[in-house]
C-alpha cells in the first residue's frame, strides 16, 4: 500500500512520481473545480487564485424575541463535568446571587443562560481543567409586568409560569387586563424591557397578528415589561367592528354608563347591558359589546324632530383627551352599514340634535328604525267611544287610530270627513280635512300614517249637529216651561 507524505509537495521530494499525482489530486481539489465549465476563466500560472464570493445572504426580519433574564425565584439544572459532584438543581436568592460550589456566592440576576454558562465556565476554571458547564431553566420565577393605555384594567401584574408551560403572551395580558377600549391603537403598540443592563423598546403591530395571523407580533413577556396600548389619532369604526370579534379584543360582559342628550324622550344617564345572542346550529350563546342603538331605546327612542344624520359621541380617553365620533344613523337604515351602530364605551355621551328641515318621505323609515319608539301617543278627540290620548305602534294609520279609541260614535260621528292636526319638523302647525275612504286601504289622500303627537279630530255629523243646537237654544225655554209646570203643581194643591 502506498502512504501519501503531505509534506511531499516540491520538487526536492525523493519520491519524484508522486508528485504528478499530489499535484493532480490538489487540483481536482481545488474550488475552481466547482465552477460550471463554460464559467472557468482562463488562469496562467502566474495568476493569483481569486476568492471565493460568497452567496448574497437573505435579509434578515428582526425578532422581537429576547433571551431570558436571570433573576430571583428562578430554579436552575446546572451540569459540571468532569465533577458530578458540583451539578445539581440550584435556586437564585432574593438578592440575585446564585451559591455554587468552591466558587461560592456569584451575582447572576440580569445574566441570560448563555451568559451565565460563560461565567460559571470561567470561574470553575480556576479549579478544574477545561470544564464543560450546561445550564437549563426548570421553573422560571413568576412574572410581574405592568400594561397601560387604552385598557379596561390598566396596572401591574402577576403572571405565573408553572408545569413547564410558555411564557405568557401580550394577547394573554391583555386578556386578562380586560381587554381593549374602543380606541386602542393596535399598529403601535409598546413593550419597554430591560435587557442586558439596557432599556429596549419593542414595537409590535397586533393588528397583523389579527389580519394575517402574524405570531411573531404576539411576542412573550418577560418579569419586568411594560406594555404600552396607544390611543388612535383618528378613531376608525372599522377596526372597533374587528376588536369586537378578537379573543382579546373589547370586552362583551362588563356594564358600562353613558349619557344620552337632545332628541330623545327620556335624556339622562342610563346603564347599558351587553346584549346576548345565538348563533349557529350549537346554539351558542354570544355577547355583544353595547351599541349605539341600544342606548337610544334605553332613552326611549327618538323624537320626530331629531336629525340622525348628525349624531355627536364625545368620548374621554386614558390619557384624559376627548374625541369627537361623528355618526350618520340614515346611512345604517338605508344601507345596513352596521359600522354606524357604535361600539360605546363607558363615560360616553351621546347627543341627539334637532333636525332643521326633515323631508316627509324619511318619516316611515325612521318610525320603524330599531332606535325609534315602540309606541306612538296620538290624541283622538270628539265623536268615539273612548276619546283621549292612545298609544299605538309606530307607522300606524289613521283607521287604526280610530278604532284604537273605540270607533265612531255610529249615532253622531261624521264619518266623511276628519280632521288631523300636526305639528311640523320647522315648528309650525298644520290642520287638514281628510275625505276618509278605509276601503282604498293606506293613503295619503284618504287613510294617511299618522306620527306622533298628531291629534284626530272626528266632528258631529249634521244631524247631531243641528239637534244640539237646538236643545242649547231652547234649553233656558225649557228651564222656564218647568218651572211653571212646578207653580201649576203647587197651585194645584191649594185649590
Amino acid at each position: 500500500m502506498v502512504v501519501l507524505n503531505p509534506n511531499c509537495l516540491t520538487f526536492s521530494c525523493s519520491q519524484n512520481w508522486l508528485k504528478p499525482i499530489v499535484i493532480l489530486s490538489w487540483v481536482i481539489a481545488s474550488p475552481l473545480m466547482a465552477l460550471p465549465l463554460q464559467a472557468q476563466p482562463y488562469l496562467s500560472p502566474l495568476d493569483p487564485i481569486p476568492p471565493l464570493q460568497p452567496f448574497p445572504s437573505q435579509p434578515s426580519v428582526p425578532s422581537t424575541e429576547t433571551e431570558y433574564s436571570l433573576g430571583a425565584g428562578d430554579r436552575i439544572a446546572v451540569n459540571v463535568f468532569p465533577v458530578q459532584e458540583f451539578s445539581g438543581q440550584y435556586t437564585i436568592l432574593v438578592d440575585g446571587t446564585l451559591s455554587m460550589p468552591i466558587v461560592g456566592s456569584l451575582p447572576v440576576e440580569g445574566l441570560t443562560l448563555s451568559q451565565l454558562t460563560e461565567f460559571l465556565t470561567r470561574e470553575y476554571s480556576q479549579y478544574l481543567k477545561r470544564p464543560i458547564i450546561t445550564i437549563s431553566l426548570i421553573a422560571p420565577r413568576p412574572l410581574k409586568v405592568a400594561i397601560a393605555g387604552e385598557i379596561n384594567s390598566p396596572g401591574s401584574y402577576l403572571l405565573p409560569v408553572v408545569d413547564g408551560q410558555k411564557f405568557p403572551t401580550v394577547s394573554q395580558l391583555i386578556q386578562q387586563a380586560g381587554g381593549l377600549t374602543t380606541v386602542a391603537d393596535l399598529n403601535r403598540v409598546q413593550i419597554r424591557r430591560q435587557f442586558k443592563g439596557e432599556s429596549l423598546i419593542l414595537s409590535l403591530n397586533l393588528w397583523q397578528l389579527l389580519q394575517q395571523g402574524n405570531l411573531n407580533q404576539d411576542i412573550t413577556l418577560r418579569d419586568g415589561d411594560t406594555v404600552i396600548i396607544p390611543t388612535q389619532e383618528t378613531i376608525d369604526l372599522a377596526q372597533t367592528r374587528l376588536l369586537s370579534d378578537a379573543n382579546f379584543g373589547l370586552s362583551a360582559n362588563q356594564e358600562i354608563n353613558v349619557a344620552i342628550v337632545g332628541e330623545v324622550y327620556r335624556p339622562g344617564s342610563y346603564r347599558v347591558i351587553p346584549q346576548s345572542t345565538t348563533t349557529g346550529n350549537t346554539q351558542t350563546t354570544r355577547r355583544q359589546p353595547p351599541r349605539l342603538t341600544l342606548a337610544i331605546q334605553l332613552a326611549g327612542g327618538i323624537k320626530p324632530l331629531a336629525d340622525i344624520r348628525q349624531v355627536e359621541i364625545r368620548r374621554f380617553n386614558r390619557d384624559g383627551s376627548q374625541q369627537k365620533i361623528m355618526v350618520d344613523l340614515w346611512n345604517l337604515l338605508q344601507t345596513g352599514n352596521i359600522e354606524e351602530d357604535v361600539i360605546l364605551q363607558a363615560g360616553d355621551t351621546i347627543s341627539i340634535p334637532t333636525a332643521k328641515d326633515l323631508p316627509t318621505e324619511e318619516s316611515e323609515p325612521l318610525a320603524t328604525a330599531s332606535f325609534s319608539p315602540a309606541t306612538i301617543r296620538v290624541n283622538v278627540v270628539g265623536e268615539v267611544r273612548r276619546p283621549g290620548l292612545v298609544e299605538v305602534p309606530p307607522n300606524i294609520p289613521l283607521n287604526q287610530a280610530i278604532l284604537a279609541a273605540g270607533g265612531f260614535d255610529t249615532r253622531r260621528a261624521d264619518q266623511g270627513t276628519i280632521e288631523v292636526i300636526r305639528l311640523n319638523y320647522n315648528g309650525t302647525v298644520t290642520k287638514r280635512e281628510i275625505d276618509v275612504d278605509f276601503a282604498q286601504g293606506i293613503t295619503e289622500a284618504n287613510n294617511p300614517i299618522l306620527r306622533n303627537n298628531d291629534v284626530v279630530i272626528v266632528n258631529r255629523n249634521l244631524l247631531t249637529t243641528v239637534s244640539d243646537t237646538l236643545v242649547t237654544v231652547f234649553s233656558p225655554l225649557g228651564a222656564l216651561t218647568g218651572l211653571f209646570n212646578f207653580f201649576n203643581i203647587f197651585g194645584a194643591f191649594d185649590d
